[in-house]
């Protein structure tokens, strides 16, 4: 038993880690896009599609990683997903256009399935009951959008842009061999599931209840992650430093406060909780839409926001695993893919708003409408069942044992 929880506890704290590095990555053109878009003469517009190409493969390809980790194991698929990441990072460091930086920002979207591959994994060495709050500290690897606000802007007045690229590529390079030496999977299933069997939870009303709810609180978490920079310096003046800086804060409360979430679902009626969030997050984006250019009210509401949307994330993961036992990968593959896209879609909206109407108050009322559609599905729908074959999900743990 000494053996299994010590195994349980490296594959949570590397899963973590390897996370935050590769969330890290996946952040990498948010803080220096101002630089870029001088650099290339960029519209707002192609700044925004720039910004936002990483979050669109890396949410389209979680459904495939949260399957193949189901079938293959995490270690293996982690690794192999993190030495990948080496090509695309190499080669944004000697891009000479925006057409090529372009091209690898989407290749360098593979970072963000690292999501799906890290609760997955992690998944499997925890029973149900526990999962909440276990998935809400595994998601603390979205620390790594922080980290990017943190350390990219210093590495690039310091060392240059395609040093940016550089670094992260080595940095990801030795967390995949830390990863790979000192992690175990648990054994594979006997019958590995077929991707007809896989992709069956497609079927559940359920699934698409939690994506559309993870649309709305990670989609959201992402566009603010990638966008506030953006904001602050379009709309305030800050410089790309300061502008990091306080970004980081909103994805260091939003990611610190998502086991509570997760905790709060375990507890209490996840339901009401979701309930809660959802109707806060109206309030919230509702009051940016009408005090969208003052600093102070705007800063306040961009805690409050960050704080909701980081109990939403932690909330609707604590119900992901409950869908279809033995499927985690494949549900978590396709709720965390549609946080993603959730992510992908605002900020190509708020460029094109912004370039129609030289403002981008129209933006939060959409994300206002779209919390209320969160707030009726969750009041109309109902909570998954728990699945019989927890036994089935869990064989590994039993032989480790």
């Amino acid at each position: 038993m000494v053996t299994v929880e010590k195994e349980r506890m490296k594959a949570l704290l590397l899963s973590t880690l390897a996370m935050t590095v590769s969330f890290i990555i996946w952040s990498v053109f948010s803080p220096i896009a101002g630089q870029i878009q001088k650099l290339f003469a960029l519209s707002t517009l192609e700044k925004s599609i720039l910004i936002a190409a990483p979050v669109l493969l890396g949410s389209i390809m979680r459904i495939p990683m949260g399957i193949l980790t189901d079938r293959h194991g995490g270690r293996s698929v982690f690794t192999l997903t993190m030495l990948f990441l080496l090509i695309p990072l190499v080669a944004a460091g000697s891009a000479n256009s925006y057409a090529w930086l372009l091209a690898c920002a989407l290749f360098i979207g593979m970072a963000g399935t690292t999501f799906a591959i890290s609760l997955t994994f992690v998944s499997r060495w925890y029973p149900p009951q526990r999962q909440g709050f276990i998935l809400g500290i595994a998601g603390l690897g979205n620390l790594g959008g922080a980290g990017a606000n943190f350390l990219v802007p210093s590495i690039s007045a310091n060392f240059g842009l395609p040093w940016v690229f550089y670094s992260m590529a080595a940095a990801i390079g030795m967390t995949a061999i830390v990863f790979y030496v000192f992690t175990t999977d648990l054994p594979k299933p006997a019958e590995p599931k077929t991707l007809r069997q896989s992709l069956s939870v497609l079927r559940y009303k359920t699934t698409w209840q939690l994506s559309v709810y993870y649309f709305l609180t990670f989609g959201g978490f992402v566009a603010f992650s990638v966008y506030l920079p953006t904001f602050l310096s379009e709309l305030f003046g800050l410089n790309a430093m300061d502008a990091g800086m306080k970004t980081a804060v909103f994805v260091l409360l939003a990611t610190l406060i998502r086991p509570a979430g997760g905790y709060w679902a375990d507890r209490y009626d996840a339901k009401l909780v979701l309930s809660i969030i959802f109707v806060g997050i109206m309030i919230s984006a509702l009051g940016l839409a009408f005090t969208i250019e003052n600093y102070v009210s705007f800063n306040i509401l961009c805690l409050i926001l960050s704080l909701l949307l980081g109990l939403g994330n932690g909330a609707v993961f604590k119900l992901v695993p409950q869908v279809s036992s033995g499927n985690t990968g494949a549900v978590t593959g396709i709720v965390g893919a549609a946080g993603g896209v959730g992510g992908f879609f605002p900020p190509i909206v708020l460029g094109f708003i912004k370039d129609m109407t030289g403002h981008y108050n129209i933006g939060f009322v959409f994300m206002m409408l779209f919390a209320l559609i969160c707030l009726i599905l969750n009041h109309l729908g109902s909570r998954p069942r728990r699945k019989q074959n927890y036994r089935e999900s869990h064989k590994g743990l039993e032989l480790t044992t």
